[in-house]
């Protein structure tokens, strides 16, 4: 089911609950977090999902120390790095990845 909206944090919300199905939310989630560098630090747990065994060219960026960021898939999570300003940046990044495949999202 293709979550209709043009904002990121809402879509995001829409697939969250789209994997909500009783057991996956009591192990599995989505986490986004500061640090310290300063950034942003978000894993999205793919595990159960239909994004677990799709691929994704990990992203990397680096234009100076106040935009950055790094996203790639590992160990069946999403994890993305980037600077305090990329935070909506690599959430469309998910995003459009998961989207792009038609057998996840017709």
């Amino acid at each position: 089911m293709m979550i209709k909206t043009n904002n990121v944090f809402d879509w995001l919300q829409g697939w969250y609950h789209l994997q909500c199905d009783g057991d996956w939310e009591h192990e599995f989630g989505i986490n986004i977090k500061t640090v310290d560098n300063p950034g942003w630090y978000v894993t999205i747990d793919l595990t159960g999902t239909e994004c677990e065994e799709l691929d994704f060219e990990n992203v990397t960026y680096e234009a100076n120390e106040s935009d950055w960021y790094y996203c790639q898939k590992k160990d069946n999570r999403f994890d993305v790095s980037c600077s305090p300003s990329n935070l909506t940046l690599v959430l469309k990044i998910f995003r459009h990845w998961v989207e792009e495949s038609d057998s996840v999202y017709p």
